[in-house]
């Protein structure tokens, strides 16, 4: 694994009430929730991103208010209409 290191001012994790550890570990979820929703990453990869099993991670969604589908009505019509 990939370790990176980042300067970060001390108010962020003050701001946040986190150890610097549990702010890397939130930003770790942040990221990959946010590029899930933007469909870069399938859930099983942004998953293995944030570090927590698919289970934790769709709870993660869930506390970002983030869809888990990442259909939109479109797709579902079209899929359906291709079923046909």
């Amino acid at each position: 694994m990939t370790q990176l290191t980042l300067d970060m001012p001390e108010s962020a994790f003050a701001a946040l009430h986190q150890a610097p550890s549990e702010f890397a570990q939130e930003m770790r979820i942040a990221a990959a929730v946010k590029w899930y929703e933007l469909g870069r990453f399938s859930q099983e990869r942004a998953a293995e991103i944030a570090g927590l099993t698919r289970a934790g991670f769709i709870d993660a969604l869930s506390r970002y208010q983030v869809s888990p589908f990442q259909y939109t009505a479109e797709d579902l019509t079209d899929e359906l209409r291709d079923a046909d």
